[in-house]
């Protein structure tokens, strides 16, 4: 099992982010790179994309607060 982790390199600031969007379905299958969800962080959209291949598994929903290194969805191989 893989996460998908809020990057800690996409701003500056300890501000948390907030979930705008899943590009993708829970249970669907993804590639390597392919763009899965949007995160909105100071007022700038920052792109999320899958680190590997395998079976998407959401853990935060849209609209959820998160922060920097917290599990956002999983991927099974």
């Amino acid at each position: 099992m893989i996460d998908i982790v809020v990057p800690a390199d996409r701003w500056d600031s300890d501000d948390q982010a907030v979930i705008t969007v899943w590009l993708v379905q829970d249970g669907a299958t993804v590639a390597a790179g392919d763009l899965v969800a949007e995160i909105m962080c100071v007022k700038t959209q920052h792109e999320i994309r899958s680190p590997s291949n395998g079976v998407l598994s959401i853990v935060a929903t849209v609209d959820s607060v998160v922060s920097k290194g917290d599990v956002m969805a999983r991927i099974a191989a």
